[in-house]
């Protein structure tokens, strides 16, 4: 007979970044909640680079943070190098990366879930979901144990139908030293859902004192008075981090032996993620370029082993060491671990709703790389939305939705369920339309609302957020209002000029507080019409767009934007703007015309 075990309101399978972060939100907001996983012990583990953060993923972090998730807080707990990337540009596309002792993380995500009231952690491999009438009941592992829930999260990662790649070593598994899911991927279908197959990859480990340091260039890191979290912090930069570069020799040996590569073979025909491509990829895409970059970071504070950065393969070992070697500071590399390429089953996202339930599947909920996203940074928002949403949907709430207009959070789930994927899905600024207001410094301002409201920060943290909030909105003001001798330096793209700010404020500022004013006076125009342009859209973003409308008649859209519309033909204004290159601008042209014609209705 089998198990019968207790009921939870929520129940999350999948204890990676998105597994955390669902778990942690649910559990928060007062569900009884299990936490299952193949390996308790891999909680919050980290296979590929352990760095958090970045360009439009260090702006996720922050929004974690802003709801009280756990990755921010281990964050401030197990870096090992703080680094503000883009600071040569302004201050909506710069982006903190923190390299992390995985390690640390790893051991710190387990006691920060096993503290955490009203969650269960357990081991087990769920071999399927229970439905009743297209409804969840629960799941079922493969030792025929039952566990009840009428919402259940998935975020089962690049586990569904797992398979390694060494050359032409192939292996069952979802990540080194680990099974795969098998039955779950058929029980998935079975529902109806469409499933496609990604590959994602990582560079072998070395051995640190193999390696000649001298002869690479060491990565300066920054000084810094705050991580991810509200508060400041004293960042202190405990490990080095340095550069090399692939070169022609190297090249010739991967392309002498491209009939080995199971990527280059063909052997691997699922997309991998095109920002972080394999070292085989590279030089087939890039044939002219006589290097790459390789950034060879720390994996522990014990620093054992190193991380090289950019050189991800699936060759065989014996390959693997041999273009490793003839890189500079590597001529005498010991591989610990061998690079590898993995094979996964993953949900086509536009099948789910913006609370990231499955359509067809009530209390169904998916996060992560089962979404066809990459990265433990996309993986960690998603989860945090669907722990919400899943904690919501049990206790009979509204669900909760955030917009792309007030989050980077939002614009990834927006794409994903909006326009699905062809490869693996990764967050830069670039997709945001209204970065500008998108900010890291401004990141508590923005969701603190909400994610009090949620029951996610506590009452304290969210006074202290406001108190500052309204220092900085009245510091604009009073900037603004003064003498224009003191605002003309402030509209430079120097941000050294917080200095100046401190001046003219005379009030204790935080380097956060005192970037965000600077902000908002250097780019305030700017702002000011892009929230003319959030409202415009949220106005009229149901605008039908009548089937027959003729794109090619409408004066000053471009025949780019005329051939894209034309193609797509959305049925809505919101649909419209989806469209990869459309502008605010050609929105704007588009609402003026449907008006002039007479032809405007609401959906």
């Amino acid at each position: 007979m089998k198990k019968i075990e207790n009921s939870f309101d929520v129940i999350v399978v999948g204890g990676g970044h998105a597994g955390i972060e669902a778990a942690y939100a649910a559990a928060r907001m007062g569900s009884k909640t299990l936490l299952i996983t193949l390996d308790l012990k891999k909680i919050g583990w980290m296979p590929c680079n352990p760095a958090i953060g970045g360009i439009g993923k260090g702006h996720i972090v922050f929004e974690i943070s802003a709801f009280g998730g756990l990755m921010p807080k281990l964050c401030t707990t197990t870096y090992l190098q703080a680094r503000m990337l883009n600071t040569k540009k302004g201050a909506a596309v710069q982006g903190l990366r923190l390299q992390i002792d995985k390690d640390a993380y790893n051991k710190q995500s387990i006691e920060a879930l096993k503290n955490t009231e009203n969650l269960t952690l357990t081991a087990g491999a769920v071999e399927q979901l229970l439905l009743e009438n297209n409804t969840v009941k629960g799941i079922e592992t493969k030792d025929g144990t039952l566990y009840y829930a009428p919402t259940v999260v998935l975020t089962t990662g690049t586990f569904l139908n797992g398979l390694m790649h060494i050359g032409a070593q192939k292996i069952v598994g979802g990540r080194t030293g680990e099974g795969a899911v098998s039955g779950l991927s058929k029980n998935i279908a079975s529902l109806g859902l469409e499933l496609g197959r990604l590959k994602t990859g990582t560079p072998p480990r070395l051995l640190r004192e193999s390696l000649d340091f001298s002869k690479m260039t060491e990565q300066e890191p920054d000084t810094l008075s705050y991580l991810f979290e509200f508060h400041p912090h004293v960042v202190k930069n405990t490990h080095p981090c340095f550069i090399t570069y692939t070169n022609e020799q190297t090249h010739e040996i991967i392309k002498n032996s491209a009939h080995l590569s199971p990527i280059l073979s063909k052997e691997i025909v699922s997309r991998g993620p095109r920002y972080c491509p394999s070292i085989e990829d590279k030089i087939t895409r890039f044939p002219d370029k006589n290097g790459h970059h390789v950034f060879v970071e720390p994996e522990t504070a014990s620093f054992d082993e190193v991380y090289p950065n950019g050189i991800s393969t699936s060759l065989p070992l014996e390959i693997q060491e041999k273009y490793i070697r003839s890189i500079a500071g590597f001529e005498h590399a010991i591989i610990t671990k061998p690079g590898y390429a993995v094979e996964y089953d993953f949900v086509l996202p536009d099948q789910l709703k913006h609370t990231l339930e499955v359509k067809k599947c009530f209390g169904l909920f998916l996060a992560g790389q089962i979404n066809g996203t990459t990265g433990y940074e996309e993986a960690a928002g998603q989860g945090l939305v669907a722990g919400i949403n899943a904690h919501l949907k049990s206790h009979n709430k509204e669900p909760y939705i955030l917009s792309r207009n007030n989050s980077y959070i939002g614009v990834m789930i927006d794409d994903l369920v909006t326009l699905g994927v062809d490869e693996p899905y990764r967050m830069f600024t670039s997709r945001a339309e209204r970065r500008l207001l998108l900010r890291q410094d401004n990141v508590f301002y923005r969701l603190s609302d909400d994610s009090y409201n949620l029951g996610l920060i506590d009452k304290k943290l969210y006074q202290e957020i406001k108190i500052e909030q309204e220092l900085v909105e009245n510091s604009v003001a009073k900037i603004r209002s003064g003498k224009q001798k003191d605002i003309l330096p402030l509209l430079s793209r120097d941000e050294s000029n917080i200095d100046l700010i401190r001046q003219l404020v005379k009030e204790p500022l935080n380097d956060r507080a005192a970037l965000s004013i600077w902000a908002e006076i250097r780019y305030y125009h700017y702002i000011q019409r892009e929230h003319k342009e959030v409202q415009k859209i949220e106005k009229y973003q149901e605008l039908s767009i009548p089937e027959d409308f003729c794109y090619t008649q409408v004066p000053g859209l471009s025949k780019e934007l005329q051939q894209k519309l034309s193609k797509h033909k959305p049925p809505t204004i919101a649909q419209a703007f989806l469209i990869p290159g459309i502008t605010p601008a050609a929105i704007s042209l588009l609402i003026m015309r449907i008006h002039n014609s007479g032809k405007k209705q609401l959906v």
